[in-house]
């Protein structure tokens, strides 16, 4: 199950939608350059947007823009571990990435595509591939169980 016994007390700006689909990068540099779209921010721990924007190393390429599968090599990315490493460089006493941060990004973000499948199916979702997304919301949720568990697999 989720170990959810780490209180470090680290709280920070969370961003809430995290994720490389949000970052503008340096054209010549390894640097992100921008972050958009900031509708989400929160106080909360600081670990909760490094596990919302792993979610892609946990999904495939065909769900919402995961890259499990992919040659990250080739995409110039780094592996998750790698991704891991430099993030958690830069902060200063903070427990480390446990699958709970992952697994709770996973649920919200399934919550997040009922409520965008919902607005579709009312009409009000400016996407038309919106409606699509309803299935994602269960994937999602059934893959943050799985994480919580220890299962290392894509969905």
């Amino acid at each position: 199950m989720i170990n959810l016994s780490v209180d470090d007390g680290a709280v920070s700006l969370c961003y809430g939608d995290f994720r490389l689909e949000n970052l503008l990068f340096h054209q010549t540099e390894s640097k992100v350059s921008a972050i958009l779209n900031w509708e989400l921010p929160i106080l909360g721990h600081p670990l909760a947007d490094l596990g919302f924007c792993c979610m892609p190393w946990h999904t495939l390429p065909n769900k919402y823009g995961g890259l499990w599968g992919c040659d990250l090599n080739e995409l110039a990315l780094p592996t998750e571990d790698n991704f891991i490493r430099r993030y958690m460089a830069l902060l200063n006493k903070v427990s480390t990435l446990l699958p709970f941060y992952t697994a709770f990004a996973l649920y919200r973000f399934a919550v997040i595509f009922v409520g965008i499948a919902d607005r579709a199916w009312e009409g009000n979702a400016a996407d038309p591939r919106a409606k699509t997304l309803c299935t994602l919301a269960e994937r999602f949720a059934v893959r943050g169980l799985e994480i919580s568990k220890g299962v290392h697999h894509a969905i």
